[in-house]
């Protein structure tokens, strides 16, 4: 029986007191779909069967290129990052997996951080692998590029590093790896364009001949950073054609902030879904590039679009639909916690306006080619507070009603204050 890090009295406290308020505006809600032929209940349903993982490196403040400005009681380790976990878990109960990074979170023992994990209602989700970075005692370089670099050894290195990650995955329960390098160039003529895909394909293939047969290998692709001028795999395009070299357990995994601005990303959901590469989405937001704001903040119709299409492809799957969803956040100004909280009910939320389109309505509009009422029948579920479906799917597994006042009111960011050790300045995400 798991255990969470809060008073689960202190929750179910919190929210007994406003559960007649969140009753009489879920009967509300209610009668106004019934109206609609939407059942509330059913949508309760599929929402808290939903689930979306968190990364153990947003527990922690992020950075940007040039300072990080650290809070009173950050994780400093992957136990006290699991604790943070947890308590988002156990507030929001749409949160009950994990997703490491190696070597960020290296320890001796994981068959023990799994058991610690389950004891703390966690389990584990993708392992990412960092060849973006030089680690200490670091034989090669990847200054120049890891998967991709015209140097063997260095190749070769990034390649094991992947494999062992593989190895770590499977003492953790975890059944995907999720590869992403920040190979490119910054200069016109630095490397030739073509030789550079053909050296990341090669080294690739070994990884995936590696992975185990239930296993998914994940394609992350970007536009640019740290590259500016050319990234290896900086499209959807490039990813899905990768994916296709390596085999059926190489499938493409789409960041929402790995974009040009204006590039549609509901059609790249909707296109990698068709060719069966859908492996996984992850969530943030963005004003101007890869700026992992919190989900939902800057373009929330953008992440409902995305919904509707990740409905239509779930809806018209012929086999096993199993997406990895993650959010992937750099949170800099606020309480980690607070906004993988709040995007959390941002992402939630998406998903279940997206169950509530019309689609016979939508489909009958598409068909006829009317534009204005295939945009009315996604406009009308777009517009719906499914705020009170929410709480109540938290309400009644155990989660709180209000999770940004619970949690502030657990006092957990203080207590922390006063145990952990202090994060020291520092620049960039880690």
């Amino acid at each position: 029986m798991s255990q969470g890090p809060l008073s689960a009295d202190q929750i179910e406290s919190h929210s007994r007191m406003q559960r007649a308020l969140l009753e009489d505006e879920y009967d509300a809600l209610r009668r106004t779909l019934a109206r609609r032929g939407v059942q509330i209940d059913e949508i309760k349903e599929r929402v808290a069967s939903f689930s979306v993982a968190l990364p153990t490196w947003g527990s922690g403040r992020g950075g940007t290129r040039f300072a990080k400005f650290a809070i009173p009681g950050e994780p400093t380790n992957i136990h006290e990052k699991l604790e943070d976990c947890a308590v988002v878990q156990q507030l929001c109960r749409v949160t009950p997996r994990v997703s490491p990074h190696f070597p960020w979170d290296k320890v001796d023992d994981y068959a023990g951080l799994r058991e610690e994990a389950a004891a703390l209602g966690l389990s584990f989700d993708a392992v990412n692998s960092n060849t973006f970075q030089d680690q200490p005692g670091q034989a090669q370089t990847y200054a120049t590029g890891s998967l991709s670099s015209t140097v063997a050894a260095a190749r070769r290195q990034a390649v094991e590093h992947n494999i062992e990650c593989i190895e770590i995955g499977r003492k953790l329960g975890s059944r995907d790896i999720t590869v992403w390098v920040g190979d490119g160039t910054n200069f016109p003529g630095q490397q030739d364009l073509g030789r550079s895909l053909d050296r990341y394909l090669e080294a690739t293939a070994e990884v995936y001949a590696a992975l185990p047969d239930d296993w998914r290998m994940l394609l992350e692709h970007k536009l640019y950073e740290p590259a500016f001028y050319s990234t290896v795999i900086s499209d959807w395009g490039t990813s899905i054609l990768a994916a296709q070299e390596l085999g059926p357990k190489a499938q493409c995994l789409v960041d929402l902030g790995h974009h040009a601005p204006t590039v549609n990303i509901e059609q790249i959901v909707a296109r990698l879904h068709r060719f069966g590469k859908l492996g996984g989405f992850h969530f943030n937001d963005s004003k101007y590039g890869d700026d992992d704001l919190d989900s939902g903040s800057i373009n929330p119709h953008q992440l409902f679009l995305v919904f509707n299409e990740l409905v239509e492809a779930q809806r018209s799957s012929k086999g096993e639909f199993r997406p990895a969803y993650m959010i992937d956040q750099s949170h800099n100004v606020t309480d980690p916690i607070e906004s993988m909280l709040a995007s959390a009910e941002a992402i939630t939320g998406a998903f279940a306006k997206a169950l509530i389109v019309d689609r016979d309505a939508l489909h009958e509009a598409q068909e006829a080619n009317d534009a204005m009422m295939a945009f009315q029948a996604l406009r009308r579920a777009y517009n719906v507070d499914v705020g009170p479906i929410l709480a109540m799917a938290r309400f009644e597994d155990g989660g709180a009603v209000d999770v940004l006042q619970a949690y502030r009111d657990s006092g957990w960011r203080t207590r922390k204050a006063q145990e952990r050790k202090p994060v020291g300045l520092g620049a960039g995400i880690v």
